[in-house]
């Protein structure tokens, strides 16, 4: 019954690896056809019948099942797939090889091993010679990205003439995005060396992110550890699971600043704050790089999505973003520059309009502003078929017209759609496109390729010997680490930390469901992801446990075995959420709330007059004014990746104190949307307490957000005293030493992160009332203290003004230290920045 079986369809044959570990069955099922593998959600054996569950990652509404029957030699199939529909027939053995097998005979005759070092110079003139060789047609082969197998579920399907072996062998395709296994690549990659005219390797590209197999936070919240260092090691961990896999460039990260949690995307962004998202976009890139764009664990990142994206009207995907001057240069750009500098190799543009030009064509945001006034001298990538949707946003004619307006306005490779390959060649025959900007964007293609060392070894990226690697010990561990990191403990009324002689009732939905890796993941090991029943069980800590209720739909006798559950126990654990399918792209909500069959829930438990810890899993912020009423304490844990369960355990038992700072503003009610803590003064600002009614302010609440960007508590306490400056003035080339002394006021040793803002006072446009400006984490022992220095350069003090130029206006400066951005939490001082 154990070993390999395959299933003749009409999409091709289906493979049943059948194995058995730990005395249970471990199943994979592949398409022969594409390379998708998946492993069953849930596996039930019944003598000779075996039954599987099935569902398709990042589309959690598909799901399907099957019915293995063994009979004498062969397994009886019956079922449905998603997508697919229904499967039935036989599964007889398997006695051949597997494409992977096949390929692990031939790699070693294809690699090269060896990567020629070269000049900048040297490999301009490589490429110079390469391109003298080219067709025009080759050349814009080369600017072509293919959705390849298995992307319609991120991008939707894109039409295309030609298939995308019959492009690769005639030269007409660059790279592909790779959904499939490295065994697939690896055969599309002979195709582009033996089988088209100059062999030209393909560049293999996945969306890594926030993690290939070893799952992290979502970047929402591993932005909340303020922990640029460990989220580096992070990425150096998942650059070294995708690299062996064929996986050369990774679409990450994303910096776009949101400050409307009614967009799903804000889950796969560093928050609301533009210097946070600037350090964690520094030690992205430099995790994901490292030293040498050839090294064999070197993955090349691509900063998204460039520009304004998150700010789409609504909150609604895909929707119109207009943006000012000053605000795309002082609040969207920044993070760009910061990952232009610390040397990226490629930036994708974003579906939005711009000035009401779709970015993708926009000359302006992309040809001046990124290359001219930025610098940026990479590859840039259209995101999937946003070309062609130019079109639809009726600023393109037609497929022609885009190109057209894609290559002028410098865009180097367009993803999924055509348009390049059917129309740019026709265009430069007539005139109406010069071909040295087909000739410009080559050459940042061709270019990458050979610092990426793919034209000395093009099969140097697929290492099946080093498989061991996913999933390992060492990378769960630094899952755990930033894991325990990125939670921010929001609440707590004394309840928290849990002790050993409490009887706990863990209820809710997100209790022991290993839904808790969150959107944009591939993981082959969701099945692996340590639950919080399972993270507190392993602590030697038993647990009542009873659902509830389902994510969104209720259980039958739910609630009642809940209750009962929870009279019987000292301590309620409420584990409520998201799925994972309720965030990311596709994924806006008009109300952010927890759904109603979870709230019914917890007021429900609330009657029983017993303490109520709610543990959020969740990719935005939510509306929790209920919950800052009524539970005694909330923890806010995002979607943790694989480790969650341990992570989530060690905060709620004590054995990790609490460090994590919210990376985005928590608003109290949907009319306060958008809420950011760095927003400008306005003519008639409201200060609480002013009875004035013509003042900015609401008439049924407060201005303020619930919970303020930086905010998070801790189980012990912290206080910050002595705020000092070195000078109150302050010369052009000279700097200011910022001090202050923070000490562990508590009985707990505790990590505190000490923010620095800054505000300008006087300018030549409104600022800001405050921006941070540095931030540094410290750890301390029980009535220990530390002083803890900045340093104030005019850089740090400049902006842009309303012509674009970047100044730094003499005059008075606000300098606040503390714990959160709410004014309550800072100390303040002042200097004056004079003009010479």
């Amino acid at each position: 019954m154990l070993g390999k079986y395959v299933l003749p369809t009409s999409i091709g044959e289906l493979m049943y690896d059948i194995q058995k570990s730990d005395d249970t069955l471990d199943i994979v099922m592949e398409s022969t056809n594409n390379g998708i593998k998946m492993r069953p959600a849930n596996v039930t054996v019944n003598g000779g019948l075996i039954q599987l569950e099935l569902s398709i990652p990042m589309m959690e509404n598909l799901k399907g099942h099957m019915n293995l029957t063994w009979k004498e030699g062969y397994y009886e199939v019956d079922g449905a797939l998603p997508i697919l529909g229904k499967i039935t027939g036989k599964a007889v053995a398997f006695t051949g090889k597997t494409r992977f097998e096949q390929m692990l005979e031939e790699l070693p005759n294809y690699l090269t091993g060896k990567v020629v070092e070269r000049t900048d110079e040297e490999i301009a003139a490589a490429v110079e010679s390469l391109l003298k060789e080219m067709t025009l047609e080759e050349k814009i082969g080369q600017m072509s990205q293919s959705g390849g197998s298995n992307t319609a579920e991120i991008g939707g399907a894109v039409k295309t003439v030609m298939t995308d072996d019959e492009r690769i062998m005639a030269g007409y395709l660059g790279s592909m995005i790779l959904m499939a296994p490295q065994e697939i690549a690896f055969e599309k990659q002979k195709l582009a060396v033996e089988k088209s005219r100059l062999g030209i390797p393909l560049l293999f590209c996945q969306d890594v992110i926030h993690g290939y197999q070893t799952i992290f936070p979502i970047p929402l919240g591993w932005s909340c550890s303020f922990n640029p260092g460990l989220l580096e090691k992070a990425m150096q961990v998942a650059a070294k699971e995708a690299t062996t896999q064929g996986i050369k460039l990774g679409f990450s990260p994303m910096l776009d600043i949101a400050r409307d949690p009614r967009w799903g995307r804000v889950s796969e962004g560093n928050g609301e704050d533009p210097y946070l998202c600037s350090r964690m976009c520094e030690a992205h890139v430099k995790g994901f790089q490292g030293d040498k764009l050839d090294a064999e664990d070197s993955l090349l990142a691509c900063l998204k999505h460039y520009v304004g994206y998150s700010a789409a009207e609504g909150g609604r995907d895909y929707n119109t973003a207009e943006i000012t001057g000053t605000s795309l240069h002082n609040t969207y750009l920044p993070p760009f520059q910061a990952g232009i500098d610390a040397g990226v190799a490629s930036i994708m543009n974003s579906f939005n309009v711009m000035d009401s030009i779709p970015v993708v064509i926009n000359k302006k945001v992309c040809r001046d502003i990124l290359r001219g006034e930025m610098g940026f001298e990479g590859m840039l990538v259209s995101d999937y078929n946003a070309l062609s949707e130019a079109i639809v946003h009726g600023a393109a004619e037609d497929g022609k017209d885009a190109a057209i307006k894609g290559v002028r306005a410098s865009l180097d490779m367009e993803m999924a759609s055509t348009n390049y390959l059917a129309h740019l060649a026709e265009a430069v025959r007539e005139g109406k496109v010069e071909e040295e900007l087909i000739d410009e964007a080559v050459r940042r293609v061709l270019t990458l390729k050979y610092k990426s060392g793919l034209m000395d070894d093009p099969f140097r990226y697929f290492q099946p010997d080093k498989n061991d690697v996913l999933f390992c010990e060492e990378h769960l561990e630094v899952s755990y680490e930033l894991a325990r990191e990125s939670i921010v403990l929001l609440k707590n009324n004394s309840v928290l930390p849990l002790t050993a002689d409490k009887k706990l009732a863990l209820i809710g939905p997100k209790a022991d469901s290993t839904d808790l890796l969150g959107p944009w993941q591939f993981s082959k090991y969701n099945d692996k992801t340590v639950t919080l029943k399972q993270g507190l069980e392993a602590k030697g800590i038993q647990v009542s446990y009873e659902p509830g209720c389902e994510v969104a739909a209720a259980i039958e006798g739910g609630v009642l075995r809940a209750v009962e559950a929870a009279k019987a126990s000292d301590v309620i654990v409420l584990a409520l959420g998201e799925t994972m399918g309720m965030s990311g792209e596709a994924a806006s909500r008009q109300n952010i709330v927890i759904p109603q069959v979870q709230l019914d829930l917890a007021a429900e438990l609330k009657k029983l007059g017993k303490p109520m810890i709610l543990v959020l899993t969740n990719g935005r912020p939510l509306l929790l004014d209920w919950f800052e009423e009524n539970a005694d304490a909330i923890v806010e844990t995002w979607f943790l990746g694989s480790q969650a369960g341990r992570a989530i355990a060690d905060v709620l038992l004590g054995s990790y104190n609490p460090s994590g700072k919210l990376s985005i503003s928590f608003p109290r009610t949907h009319g306060q949307i958008p809420v950011y803590y760095n927003h400008l003064r306005t003519g008639r600002p409201y200060t609480e307490g002013n009875p004035d009614k013509f003042l900015s302010k609401y008439l049924d609440g407060p201005n303020d957000p619930l919970y303020s960007f930086g905010y998070g508590l801790s189980y012990t306490s912290f206080e910050v005293k002595d705020l000092k400056l070195s000078s109150r003035e302050m010369k052009p080339d000279e700097e200011i030493k910022v001090s202050a002394t923070i000490q562990n006021a508590g009985t707990m040793e505790g990590t505190e992160t000490l923010q620095l803002y800054i505000h300008d006072v006087a300018a030549q446009i409104a600022r800001p009332v405050k921006e941070l400006k540095g931030f540094q984490r410290v750890t301390l022992a029980p009535g220990a203290s530390e002083e803890v220095s900045f340093v104030i350069t005019r850089e740090l003090l400049s902006y842009y003004n309303q012509e674009s130029e970047k100044v730094a206006d003499p005059g008075k400066f606000d300098v606040f230290v503390g714990t959160s951005s709410r004014d309550v939490d800072l100390l303040k001082a002042e200097f004056v920045l004079t003009d010479k």
